[in-house]
């Protein structure tokens, strides 16, 4: 990336599904980047989801759902010289939840452009509510802070270094998640009681990412990433991609990506007795799992004679394949067993996009 360009013109229209483990996701996306001048760009985006849950959670200890979210934001880039600077601010409301986050980015390209760093902050207001319950009230303060590091090693070799640190205060938890402890008089031999999370959390992140070009307009890409938390977390997971040119109109990727974390300090899939501990936790993302994804995508650009305030434009197709696989998590559909002999629970879900790139 180089820290003195302006993004272009561009209009882009996407529609994205996400389909696996009872949860079903729909929804468009709108974004539009437009130059103001020589040394300002404005951004818009609406993006909207419709979720349908029946997960695996939901079917457990609650109803299956519906609701919508539906996210706006505006950002603004200014360019001095060889720095940017970015301003944004990203509006996001759901029927029992909202998320207000302001963000403040500046990037500086060093050596002749061989050489950008990049710092970022932002901060976020979140307001939690439950359907049905008019008195649940509670909120979040969420604060974000990155360092980034790009170098041009060689024409062909580009490596990156990104390092983030996360703060969450507040209400942490979900409001709808119970936990599940041995309880004897039960016939199925366990009962349910709300789950309890720790007011804060503290996450760090360093990620380590390489492209390289070949000859043919090719390119290989790889990334490294580890997550720590105060929670007892520890994930990495690691990617490569290879992204393929075909004639002159045509681009062909495929990327195959590994991710593994331990579960955290207070989760458990059946605690021994009610109010076993001070934090309670049955939430499978918290659990120790590993997920394989392999996606493919392909992009054709395009022309148009006859369009008259359109240069350019691309239609792009990516699908992708997840499999997540549960190691301490148990499947409470299954009946006829005792408590905590359940199957370990899997999944697998299948993200497609489709979306269309004007340039004007």
């Amino acid at each position: 990336m180089l820290a003195a360009v302006l993004p272009e013109d561009r209009f882009d229209a996407l529609y994205h599904v996400y389909d696996g483990g009872g949860v079903e996701v729909t929804g468009p996306s709108l974004l539009l980047r437009k130059l103001v001048g020589e040394n300002t760009s404005l951004t818009a985006n609406y993006y909207v989801d419709a979720i349908s849950s029946a997960s695996i959670d939901v079917v457990s200890s609650a109803s299956p759902y519906r609701e919508r979210r539906v996210e706006k934001s505006l950002g603004v880039d200014y360019l001095h010289d060889k720095t940017i600077f970015s301003l944004s601010y990203t509006d996001s409301d759901e029927n029992d939840y909202s998320a207000r986050t302001a963000h403040f980015g500046i990037s500086q390209g060093l050596f002749g452009d061989l050489t950008t760093v990049r710092m970022g902050y932002s901060r976020g207001w979140d307001a939690v509510g439950r359907r049905g319950d008019g008195t649940f009230a509670e909120e979040i303060v969420r604060q974000n802070y990155r360092l980034g590091l790009s170098q041009v090693l060689t024409e062909d070799l580009l490596l990156d270094v990104g390092f983030e640190a996360i703060t969450d205060q507040g209400y942490l938890n979900n409001p709808y998640r119970s936990v599940r402890y041995v309880d004897s008089v039960s016939a199925r031999g366990y009962s349910f009681e709300p789950e309890v999370y720790p007011g804060t959390r503290t996450s760090t992140a360093l990620a380590l990412r390489a492209l390289y070009y070949l000859p043919y307009r090719a390119a290989l890409k790889g990334e490294y990433r580890y997550f720590a938390d105060t929670w007892g977390i520890d994930a990495m997971h690691w990617e490569v991609g290879y992204t393929h040119p075909w004639r002159e109109r045509w681009i062909f990727d495929a990327r195959y990506r590994y991710y593994m974390q331990d579960h955290a300090d207070f989760y458990s899939d059946l605690f021994p007795r009610l109010g076993a501990q001070n934090y309670l936790a049955r939430d499978k993302e918290l659990s120790t799992f590993t997920s394989h994804t392999v996606g493919f995508g392909v992009s054709y650009e395009f022309t148009p004679q006859e369009w008259r305030y359109i240069d350019k434009g691309s239609l792009n197709l990516y699908y992708d394949y997840m499999r997540f696989d549960y190691e301490d998590f148990r499947d409470l559909r299954v009946s006829g067993v005792g408590a905590g002999e359940e199957p370990l629970y899997d999944l697998s879900a299948h993200v497609l996009r489709l979306y269309v790139s004007l340039w004007y």
